[in-house]
């Protein structure tokens, strides 16, 4: 009798604890969790960088000896050809010497007609008359070289164009430190940009860029790379690159822009938040219960990146990932917390102003999501910076 009771109280336990683990891991221990869904949509990379709005072909005028001005144009706006006189230098005293020069070749041009006459007399005329002719060339070669300087004093344009900028007035005095106009065709215009040498591996030429003015906040500017300097600045630890803009573009040359040049992008692709992925998986949510799903890694946006493997469009994914959580373990979804978001690609305000809210039911834009990438692209940016500053002082200590 002992005996069965014994095993029949162990049997009552055994199924009282198998109860209870079962009510504990399906009905209380029970993890609320946020989810985000799977959405197929556009996705971008970009490299950020700063730039400066110049013509395709110009040039600067600069004196080359440091004097005063006597002569300016007004000439700012108006088109001119190459070699035009801009402006001019003082140049009295060169002229002085020019007169004396003149004037000592008139009488050295009388000297060697005398001579001339007598050449045939004597070896000494004749060497008379050599040396006379010597001199005189000697004169053409000075007076030459004086009319040289007086025209270095002469401001011209370089080549064929508008007067983009005048600099100086008259009675100032300007050196070959001082530009005192910027001359070349007002079309087309391009964007000088600096990369960070860590980025720049990711630019190639024809490249679309995506650009924002603060003089033009409500504009959607692009540009396309055109040129990439072979050779970067080890001090500033950049590359510079052109950005050729179209021309129907309302920027204006000397404004400055932020540049976000696509690296990469794909039309439509899997899409999660960027909080979504732990490792190489993410946490999909089946029956109220975990499930790991193993993917790769594709683009990187903004928030959103590319997911490559078996999570289909539509699929609730935990948002942000929750490593600590078993495969198989049970869930609630509580969405109540989280920021609602449109369906569709991200949209950024900053970058997109032009935008208007995108409804849950708006066709996807490739451009928004571009367009949105320039935010994290502009966050690398910021961080490489300042790693480098660290790294650059830390070293100096």
């Amino acid at each position: 009798m002992n005996v069965r009771r014994i095993l029949a109280l162990a049997v009552l336990l055994i199924a009282l604890g198998g109860g209870l683990y079962y009510a504990y891991t399906n009905l209380l221990n029970v993890q609320t969790v946020m989810t985000s869904i799977a959405t197929q949509a556009p996705v971008s990379e970009a490299v950020y960088g700063t730039g400066t709005v110049e013509p395709a072909r110009w040039a600067k005028v600069v004196p080359l000896q440091r004097r005063r001005l006597i002569e300016v144009c007004s000439c700012e706006g108006q088109n001119v050809k190459a070699g035009q006189v801009l402006g001019r230098q003082d140049d009295g005293e060169e002229r002085s010497v020019l007169h004396e020069l003149e004037l000592n070749n008139e009488q050295l041009q009388r000297d060697l007609a005398r001579a001339e006459s007598d050449r045939g007399k004597s070896d000494a005329a004749q060497r008379d008359y050599e040396q006379r002719w010597t001199q005189l060339e000697e004169s053409k070669s000075r007076i030459a070289a004086q009319k040289v300087r007086i025209d270095e004093l002469m401001l011209r344009a370089p080549l064929d164009g508008m007067v983009l900028r005048r600099d100086g007035e008259v009675g100032e005095i300007a050196g070959p430190t001082d530009v005192l106009f910027w001359v070349g065709p007002p079309l087309p215009l391009q964007i000088v940009a600096e990369i960070n040498e860590e980025e720049i591996s990711r630019i190639v030429i024809g490249q679309k860029a995506y650009l924002r003015s603060d003089a033009f906040p409500l504009a959607r500017l692009r540009a396309n790379v055109s040129q990439i300097t072979p050779k970067g600045d080890p001090a500033r630890k950049t590359f510079r690159v052109y950005l050729l803009l179209p021309k129907d573009n309302p920027l204006r040359i000397g404004m400055s822009v932020e540049a976000n040049i696509i690296t990469r992008e794909k039309a439509s692709a899997i899409v999660v938040p960027a909080e979504a992925v732990s490792g190489d998986a993410v946490q999909i949510v089946e029956d109220d219960r975990v499930r790991r799903m193993p993917v790769q890694i594709g683009i990187r946006g903004s928030r959103n990146v590319e997911i490559i493997g078996d999570v289909a469009n539509g699929t609730p994914v935990l948002s942000p990932a929750r490593p600590d959580l078993a495969d198989g373990a049970r869930v609630r979804i509580d969405n109540s917390r989280a920021k609602p978001e449109p369906a569709g690609p991200e949209v950024t305000r900053e970058m997109a102003p032009d935008q208007g809210p995108v409804p849950a039911a708006a066709a996807p834009d490739p451009d928004s999501a571009v367009i949105s990438a320039a935010i994290s692209a502009h966050i690398d940016s910021v961080v490489n910076d300042a790693r480098r500053n660290i790294a650059r002082y830390g070293a100096n200590r």
